[in-house]
């Protein structure tokens, strides 16, 4: 024998098991007794089955008043409530039906998920009221709703504070099935019986219909028809084929032109009125089925508010639509980190230019003539292979550009990646020859000082050049360094990846990534190298650095560098802001 320790036990009675607990229960001794916030249910789904439990409320004025959420829970009903409406189903049967009811509403609409079985409208003894999310009633009419609804036999005993619901079979008096039912014409209308004596909504005053609204929500929409004047007959056709419906509302009006309405998105495409000979209004709705689900639709009167209510329920999961609008803002934002971080701009600085020739070879190869054909090739190869790239170049002619402006370039135009390019020359040493790659930095070697002063010289050639670098200092080298430390590691991967693809046979400068204080350098706020393409005092590699071909051939392997320096940014871009979100 087991005896029910806990009130929200699913267990069914034995017959010594059952007299045992009636017995406790008249006795008062039930470890578990209600509170003046709650009421018992006994529950009965057939001979000798059956459980207690209790159903939350409030007392007020009315007296208690039923949480229908709890009471829904206690008769094993499902629920949901999205602050102005709550939907309750059932499946006693072979069909899900539903009961809809609306905060402060009169009537509760009764009607099967497929649409198949008549609706029903039951007029309520007391309208739902909600407070802190919860809907309540009085406990008699929800009582006689649950009856009307389910035909089973739900009733309160005021002296034993307790409800009793049958749950086996249908109450025997079929005739309460009819309550409400609505006709074929699925005309708005509450058939009288024995237990409802409420009487409809006056029919006087001329109606009209003044305005449309559609309300969203998680599981559908709500398209209430807002009228003056007394309550109508109205009939409802729900969607054919095509995902058309109709609503007509007898002895009517409206200014169609004010109440036609068309939708971009959303389950309504189109609302559009027309005014009948007969003296009707009707509505012609026509719904976005290649693009929503129709699980069901119903038609109420609400006699609070005087409108005319459709609803239709999407077959669709709230929860997914929760996700799918979280994974939508964060494509937003994702698309919008992606594209601020993207890399669409590229800056090429050819060294030198006009007065300034730079390096010259010992057959009287100019630097500046070098770079510029290599920094114009390269460009070229970046518009072909990258369409969607932008390239910036400080200059595509022989004229002189100050060492300042050529980051000032960079950083007003937007630049994503900054790559100057130049010749290296060795006044004493005419063997040493093979490309080389700097970021920005102190120099760690001897080699890489004398680069950067070579580079650095030109300002002496420039106007106002005292006053325009007076603050360009080694202070200033370890504070634009430091600036810089955002791209750093930006920077020297480009270094490493441009390096790669430039290495030639016969270098003997000891490839590596170096880094040295090139003013160049020192202003764009991006990844940013300088690429010394190759030795014009070495007589052997000043042929090839003044070879049209050759020029070519070194800017492709430099662009063959960026890209897969691209390739590899924006994949780790994308996936670090992903993670971030």
């Amino acid at each position: 024998m087991r005896i029910m320790k806990d009130a929200l036990s699913r267990q069914f009675f034995r017959p010594l098991g059952l007299l045992m607990f009636l017995l406790l229960f008249a006795s008062g001794a039930l470890a578990e007794t209600p509170g003046k916030n709650d009421v018992f249910l006994r529950v009965t789904n057939g001979p000798e089955q059956g459980y207690m439990i209790k159903v939350q409320g409030i007392q007020s004025a009315q007296g208690f008043l039923a949480d229908l959420g709890s009471f829904a829970r206690a008769l094993r009903l499902g629920s949901v409530f999205d602050g102005k409406r709550m939907q309750i189903d059932e499946a006693f049967g072979s069909t899900v039906t539903s009961c809809i009811l609306d905060a402060d509403s009169d009537f509760a609409l009764i009607g099967s998920a497929s649409g198949d079985s008549p609706k029903r409208v039951l007029q309520l003894g007391a309208p739902p009221a909600v407070s802190q999310n919860r809907v309540y009633m009085p406990i008699d009419p929800a009582c006689r709703m649950f009856t009307l609804w389910l035909g089973r036999k739900v009733t309160y005993d005021a002296s034993e504070g307790r409800i009793d619901a049958a749950l086996g079979s249908r109450w025997p008096n079929t005739s309460l099935q009819s309550v409400g039912r609505l006709g074929r014409s699925d005309l708005w209308q509450e058939e009288p019986s024995a237990d409802d004596n409420d009487s409809k909504p006056p029919v006087n005053g001329k109606t009209s219909i003044e305005n449309i609204e559609v309300e969203t929500r998680a599981n559908g929409i709500v398209i209430r028809f807002s009228a003056t004047g007394g309550m109508r007959q109205a009939s409802f056709l729900r969607p054919d084929g095509s995902g058309t419906l109709y609503l007509t509302i007898e002895n009517a009006a409206g200014n169609p032109d004010l109440l036609a309405k068309t939708y971009q998105e959303g389950v309504v495409r189109s609302i559009a009125p027309a005014l009948l000979d007969s003296g009707a209004i009707q509505f012609t709705i026509a719904l976005n089925t290649p693009a929503y689900v129709i699980k069901s639709s119903s038609f109420r009167y609400d006699a609070s508010k005087n409108d005319y209510v459709i609803s239709i329920m999407n077959d669709v999961d709230v929860e997914a639509i929760h996700l799918s609008e979280k994974e939508r803002r964060i494509q937003e934002g994702l698309s919008r980190d992606v594209d601020k971080w993207k890399l669409d701009a590229v800056v090429i600085d050819a060294g030198h230019g006009g007065k300034d020739p730079g390096a010259i070879g010992t057959r009287g190869t100019r630097e500046k003539d070098v770079v510029l054909n290599i920094a114009r090739d390269l460009g070229m190869f970046i518009r072909q292979q990258w369409p969607d790239v932008k390239v910036i170049y400080t200059r595509k002619e022989d004229r002189f550009i100050p060492l300042k402006e050529r980051g000032q370039v960079a950083n007003r135009y937007g630049g994503k990646m900054f790559v100057s390019i130049h010749c290296n020359a060795a006044a004493s040493n005419s063997k040493v020859r093979g490309p080389e790659v700097y970021i920005l930095g102190p120099h760690k070697t001897q080699a890489a000082l004398q680069v950067a002063m070579l580079e650095n010289s030109v300002i002496t050639g420039e106007e106002n050049s005292s006053e325009n670098y007076k603050g360009f200092s080694d202070e200033y080298l370890i504070m634009s360094s430091m600036a810089q430390s955002a791209f750093a590691m930006q920077s020297t991967e480009l270094a490493q990846d441009v390096l790669r693809r430039l290495s030639r046979n016969g270098s003997n400068n000891g490839l590596g990534v170096r880094q040295a204080g090139f003013m160049v350098l020192w202003t764009p706020s991006m990844p940013s190298v300088l690429v010394e393409a190759g030795y014009l005092s070495n007589p052997t590699e000043e042929l090839i650095l003044r070879d049209r071909k050759e020029q070519t051939g070194i800017a492709y392997s430099i662009f063959q560098g960026l890209q897969q320096y691209r390739s590899s940014y924006e994949s780790r871009t994308t996936a670090a802001v992903r993670a971030a979100y």
